[in-house]
């Protein structure tokens, strides 16, 4: 008898877990709420196959993770998005290794380089909604991924014509499919079942996302070519400080990483913002005047500068961060808001919790850019790409691309939501992939185009001045 208690014991906890990843997948921002409530701040969260994390939603728990010295914090093993980006990919290195390779893909994210995406990004989306014709009904967020992915194909490969894009669409879009919500959250199920198991579909759509990486990456090298101001020919022509330059198998994860988080996240945090803008007219209403007074001809550089337009995009990363956990593994032992942690366990900063703390943030739930207009807020408040020295390094392309884009659609087509989704509570978060997204479809109906002259419920006004 006394053999079966432990195992009864351990039934017992693994059921636990899995009614824990099942609630936390099932709405994570409701969960982080009601355990804080419950528990506190920080508060342990336990899931099946991963060490058990200490969570905090409290800016001064962020600061306590975010000034943790470099060698402290790495990240946590096993990882959910290892086999989604690779173990050599940036996400998932650390120490030396992470610094090396973050001064190597900094460069293509900083200066004249964002300045010669913006065209890149102008022109994809235009491509996307010139069939979003009056009466039809769009998926926003299929719509925004096919945008966000065609600006990476030409941003890090300089793909232009449509064979190869569509090619890559259609591959990463199995891939992506395939890394179902069971995979990234039970490690167990991480195993074949000769060839039908849902492990063995994704391994075969990873095989086909790499086959191609790999024919862009030897034919880039065999045919070198000047002038080019794309990603890939960029890292292909950079050298570590001892002279070496990146061998292909750490490229090739180094560039699934940003075709997979550089898209999806992107695509994900336009389509709410589109959500929340149609739900709130007088606040599209402002946005689209302000697009409207740079002018027809307006370059993609200001309307990134616009900034309402900007509070709007910073509001809807509030309530909305794509990736709303940022984890750490700690080296060496750490106190998060008094509470001693030792080396070796996990720490994580719940940014759900962090956005809506009640001693930053007034009125949490309710969307209003106003607290964006004129206001910055402390990296310990506000942390949509992670922080410190682990910050997302695409987080200048993403705030770049996402006014650009949004800025595009509200200027040239009139869209409603469904009356049914006015009158819905918003949709819930959930995981998906590398990141979150709504559990259910935002639709648009399409009325029609906008012309420079009109309002945003579609009657016209005099042009201002210029």
């Amino acid at each position: 008898m006394s053999t079966m208690l432990p195992r009864a014991s351990q039934l017992r906890a693994a059921g636990r877990g899995a009614v824990r990843t099942l609630t936390a997948g099932a709405d994570p921002d409701r969960y982080f709420r009601w355990r804080r409530d419950r528990d506190g701040d920080p508060f342990e969260v336990r899931f099946p196959g991963f060490t058990p994390i200490l969570f905090t939603g409290h800016p001064e728990g962020a600061r306590d993770i975010f000034r943790a010295p470099v060698d402290l914090v790495e990240p946590p093993t096993p990882n959910p998005i290892a086999p989604l980006v690779g173990d050599a990919s940036l996400i998932l290195i650390s120490g030396e290794r992470h610094r090396r390779e973050r001064k190597l893909l900094t460069p293509p994210f900083h200066g004249e380089r964002m300045r010669a995406y913006g065209e890149i990004i102008r022109v994809s989306t235009l491509d996307e909604i010139a069939d979003w014709t009056p009466g039809r009904t769009v998926d926003s967020r299929s719509a925004l991924r096919a945008i966000t992915l065609r600006v990476i194909l030409e941003a890090v490969f300089g793909l232009t014509g449509t064979e190869r894009p569509a090619e890559y669409i259609r591959v990463v879009a199995d891939f992506l499919a395939a890394y179902t919500g069971p995979l990234m959250l039970v490690p167990p199920l991480r195993r074949g079942v000769f060839g039908h198991a849902p492990w063995d579909r994704f391994v075969r759509a990873r095989d086909e996302f790499d086959a191609l990486l790999t024919e862009d990456i030897e034919r880039r090298r065999a045919e070198p070519e000047d002038g080019r101001v794309d990603i890939l020919s960029m890292l292909l022509a950079a050298t570590y400080e001892d002279g070496s330059r990146i061998d292909d198998g750490e490229l090739r994860e180094e560039l699934r990483t940003l075709l997979v988080a550089g898209h999806e996240t992107t695509a994900t945090s336009v389509c709410w913002a589109l959500f929340h803008l149609h739900r709130h007219p007088e606040v599209r209403e402002r946005v689209i005047a302000e697009v409207r007074d740079l002018g027809a001809t307006a370059a993609p550089e200001d309307l990134a500068r616009l900034p309402y337009l900007d509070a709007v995009c910073h509001e809807t990363l509030r309530l909305h961060p794509p990736v709303p956990i940022v984890l750490r593994r700690l080296t060496g032992p750490l106190h998060v808001r008094g509470v001693p942690v030792a080396a070796g366990a996990t720490v994580g900063i719940a940014l759900p919790l962090l956005h809506s703390h009640p001693d930053v943030w007034e009125r949490p739930d309710r969307f209003d850019p106003e607290r964006f207009v004129g206001r910055r807020y402390s990296p310990f408040e506000f942390a949509p790409y992670g922080g410190a020295h682990r910050r997302c390094i695409g987080f200048a392309l993403a705030e770049y691309e996402m006014p650009i884009v949004l800025a595009t659609i509200l200027s040239r087509v009139r869209l409603a939501l469904p009356e049914r989704a006015l009158r819905r509570p918003p949709p819930v978060s959930v995981p998906h992939n590398i990141a979150t997204g709504p559990r259910r479809p935002i639709m648009f109906e399409v009325l029609g185009p906008r012309h420079q002259d009109d309002r945003s419920d579609g009657s016209s006004v005099p042009h201002g001045p210029g």
